[in-house]
């Protein structure tokens, strides 16, 4: 047993000695894809800007993207949800123009606005998430 002592200290004591220097890591490459790594998903950073000139509305996170949207009278809206969950767009109150059918993930919804004015809608399924569309001439 005294043996294995004296010839393991031996072996740390040279390995000690010989060993190289660490080697700096070299830099992490971004990150570019989240695709690996399952339940995540890449989130964009923040916008300064809440409304949009677009004629796009994107139905993701539980929320309306952009909330607000301006656009002019005879533009056509496409509103496409990209949730797993089931999503509606209906005006507020009664009378509004805006009815779609639930829309399912990877389903859009289309409505062309031919008069000016601020439209409030929601989804029905889930009232908190609410946005408008303005139409000027």
């Amino acid at each position: 047993m005294k043996h294995f002592l004296l010839i393991t200290a031996a072996v740390l004591a040279l390995s000690a000695c010989t060993a190289a220097p660490p080697a700096t890591p070299p830099p992490a490459a971004p990150m570019t894809s989240m695709s690996g790594m399952p339940g995540m998903t890449p989130s964009s950073p923040p916008t300064a800007a809440a409304s949009s000139t677009a004629n796009a509305v994107a139905i993701k996170d539980f929320a309306f993207a952009p909330a607000a949207t301006t656009v002019k009278k005879g533009t056509t809206v496409t509103w496409t949800n990209q949730d797993q969950d089931a999503h509606t767009v209906t005006s507020t109150g009664s009378g509004g123009p805006l009815r779609s059918p639930t829309l399912q993930n990877g389903q859009s919804y289309q409505y062309t606005f031919s008069t000016p004015g601020t439209f409030e809608y929601l989804c029905t399924i889930h009232p908190f998430m609410t946005a408008t569309v303005t139409v000027t001439p």
